[in-house]
């Protein structure tokens, strides 16, 4: 499990253009990366329509919101294009960063166990350090208390 006030992990994972993302590529801004079990699922599809949605007042707090699931990037292209998403979406089909970020976990469903990303965020600071780690949230308001945490911080600078 990552822990506030650890280095983030650093990566390099293609987006639904297939364009390379990395950390690093947002050292001095704020880096909101959310994890989610599956595209076009209601969860995970309110939950980026409500990062989409704040996605001005994030920029404003200079801040990006990064969305990383195991889905391919035809997938996440198909998932933005049909609800018109704005955040970034991330391909993490290996599972490697789900691991190195702790999100990848056994849940169970009626009885049955199975392995699953955990629906997770975490907040990067500019310097790469990671503010807040939120592990199990409820996609329901979620973006707008991520919002409320990047605020704060940007606050106390």
């Amino acid at each position: 499990m990552l822990q506030c006030g650890a280095f983030a992990p650093d990566f390099s994972l293609p987006d639904v253009d297939m364009e390379m993302v990395g950390l690093s590529d947002f050292r001095g801004i704020v880096v909101v990366l959310y994890f989610y079990p599956r595209d076009d699922t209601p969860g995970c599809t309110q939950e980026a329509i409500e990062f989409s949605d704040l996605e001005d007042a994030f920029r404003e707090l200079n801040a990006v919101v990064l969305g990383v699931s195991r889905d391919d990037c035809l997938r996440h292209a198909d998932f933005r294009d049909k609800h018109g998403l704005a955040v970034r979406l991330l391909s993490d089909a290996d599972g490697e960063l789900c691991d190195r970020y702790g999100v990848w976990r056994e849940k169970e469903s009626d009885g049955v166990k199975r392995m699953g990303v955990l629906r997770s965020t975490f907040v990067i600071d500019p310097a790469g350090i990671v503010r807040h780690a939120l592990y199990g949230v409820t996609p329901k308001g979620h973006a707008a208390e991520v919002l409320a945490l990047v605020s704060a911080m940007s606050s106390k600078d």
